[in-house]
Parts: structure tokens; sequence; C-alpha cells
């Protein structure tokens, strides 16, 4: 809540700025309050201003705001207090402390439920679920450069061997490569395949047993 706090200076008692001047200093004013539990002060600020040496220190002409908050509902009495002059409100170059606070006039100040800040209510069921963030470690380890040197050396023995492999396995693969797809369904076109090279053996053995089979009869009928 907000309390407007407005000062002016009794003729011949002005405040007058040291013989060093103020340089960006602010008016901060305070109020008292009571009649409500833990609500004791409100605290307001100026725009900063520089004044010069012997000059008298402006006060808001537009006032200040002072600011509070209330934990609960109620009326209290509000007061006017003390009145700083500084940079910060914790280095004062200037304190104007209340005389006789008991004979001032108070003011009432009527503070409702509705001022009080509640939190916004969730809808029914909702359950606020925070989202997966993914997260990606690399881990480096450094080795030593002796098992490093003994690694690049066994690598390239290593790819020495795998080239030799790698010939062999290419000379397989060109030897499977020159055989006709299909095999024995090729009709013996090009270069046979082993199932065509299989039969023509079976053939071969068959029509030399047939041979061996009609020297044996032309034997026999001679007899």
């Amino acid at each position: 809540m907000s309390i407007g706090w407005r000062g002016t200076y009794v003729t011949g008692s002005e405040l007058r700025a040291p013989t060093e001047g103020l340089a960006d200093v602010k008016v901060y004013a305070y109020a008292a309050l009571t009649g409500i539990e833990n609500l004791t002060s409100a605290t307001g600020v100026s725009e900063p201003v520089t004044v010069a040496a012997g000059q008298v220190v402006p006060l808001p002409q537009a006032g200040i705001t002072l600011k509070t908050t209330s934990p609960t509902a109620g009326t209290a009495r509000v007061r006017p207090a003390a009145v700083n002059i500084g940079p910060s409100p914790t280095a004062p170059l200037i304190k104007c402390e209340v005389r006789n606070a008991g004979t001032l006039t108070t003011y009432p100040l009527t503070v409702t439920q509705e001022g009080q800040s509640s939190p916004t209510p969730s809808p029914d069921g909702a359950v606020a679920s925070p989202k997966p963030t993914r997260t990606v470690t690399v881990t480096v380890t450094a080795g030593d450069p002796a098992e490093d040197t003994a690694g690049d050396t066994a690598g390239d023995t290593a790819g020495e061997s795998g080239d030799d492999d790698l010939e062999r396995d290419a000379g397989a693969a060109q030897d499977v490569d020159t055989t006709p797809v299909g095999g024995a369904a090729t009709g013996g076109g090009g270069e046979a395949g082993p199932d065509g090279r299989m039969y023509v053996l079976a053939g071969l053995v068959i029509t030399l047993a047939a041979c061996a089979g009609l020297l044996s009869r032309r034997r026999l009928r001679s007899r």
C-alpha cells in the first residue's frame, strides 16, 4: 500500500548544505504506524539532487510516496516520522528526528483483505511437472605418451595385417563375382558356376559307365 508524504519548511528553519556541498543526495521520508500487529513503518525516497554549499536543501514539491505491506487487515494510525538526507538510507548525511512524537496529529489508515496479495490457485487436478533437460557429458582422459606410442605401433602392425586380409578377401570376392548368378540355371553361358561344373562331371561319369557296359556286352557275345 502507498502513503503520500509532503514536507515544508518553517520559515527560518530551512536545512542548508554544508561547506562541501551535497552531491546526488536523496530525501528519505518515514512514517510510523500503530494499530496493526507487525505494521510499524513506511518508507519513501525522492529523486537525487545536488546542492551547493550554503544553499537550502529542497524538499520534493510533488511529495514522496511511502510504501509498506500489512500482514493482516485492520485499521492503523499514521503519523510523520524521521527525515534523512544522504546518498543511501544507511549512510545519511543529515538526520532529522521527530520532537514530541506524541503530540503530532495522526491519521487513520484502513487496510482491507483485498489489498493482500495471495498466490494464484492452480486448476483442480493440475500438476506442474518440470521439463526434462538433455545433458551430454563428454569425458576426455589424457593417456601416457609411452602408451600412445605403443598403441600407434600396434595399430600400424594391425593395419598392415588388415591390408593383407583385405587383399585376400578382395581376391575371394573377385572369384565369387566371376560365378554367374543362378548357378546351374546359367545354361553354360559364359563361365560355368560350381553347380554347372558338378553336372558336367556327373554326365561325364555316366557316359564312361555306359561305354564300359557296351564293351562288356560285346566281349560276352564274341565268346
